[in-house]
């Protein structure tokens, strides 16, 4: 019974945590080109970033739903989902 209870109580969990991703459709509907890297990021909190030469490319998500942004001079030029 105890297991069971544990095993339900992680379930329920993990489903907040999906449903609470900033990663979803309607924060990827507001990104925009042109937004700063400090407003996407205040939509999408922190994600993991790699740049060179004034260009950067960030993500957040995993390999099943995903947000794609690359910034040059700090400005969105491009952006892609998948699996929102």
């Amino acid at each position: 019974m105890r297991s069971s209870l544990l095993a339900f109580g992680g379930l329920a969990a993990l489903t907040l945590l999906t449903a609470c991703s900033k990663v979803n459709q309607a924060n990827y509907d507001q990104l925009k080109v042109g937004m700063s890297k400090a407003e996407v990021q205040q939509l999408l909190g922190d994600g993991q970033c790699e740049g060179a030469m004034g260009a950067t490319s960030c993500t957040w998500g995993d390999d099943k739903r995903g947000i794609s942004v690359q910034f040059v001079a700090d400005k969105v030029l491009l952006f892609s989902g998948h699996g929102l």
